[in-house]
């Protein structure tokens, strides 16, 4: 994997917050949706993710999806809330068919607003 976002410098009421990339893979139970359902919004919607050294995080809702070009690989970013009240923004590559934790988040407007 390129290295994406992998030092993201925020400013916020004044003051810079720096948060540092993970980069670490994920095992992540997801929907991929080929056709319009009752409940589905998106084409693809992580639902659960477990970390490598065994924390489970549920997905309570997708805040924000959006997508960063890199050569032919597409990624697909998800900026998650679970329901732990924390804040993920996870990457799927397309190329490898493979998720990534790109970084976590100290609240939701982080990634929110930009």
């Amino acid at each position: 994997m390129c290295d994406i976002c992998v030092t993201v410098i925020l400013f916020r009421r004044g003051r810079s917050i720096m948060q540092t990339s993970k980069q670490e893979k994920l095992n992540v139970v997801a929907t991929f949706a080929s056709f319009k359902q009752k409940g589905i919004h998106r084409k693809i919607t992580p639902w659960r993710f477990v970390r490598p050294d065994g924390q489970h995080h549920t997905v309570d809702k997708v805040r924000r999806t959006y997508l960063e070009r890199v050569g032919d690989t597409t990624y697909i970013h998800f900026v998650l809330h679970t329901t732990d009240d924390r804040y993920f923004d996870i990457v799927f590559d397309n190329q490898k068919m493979c998720w990534m934790l790109v970084l976590e988040l100290e609240d939701g407007n982080t990634l929110l607003n930009e």
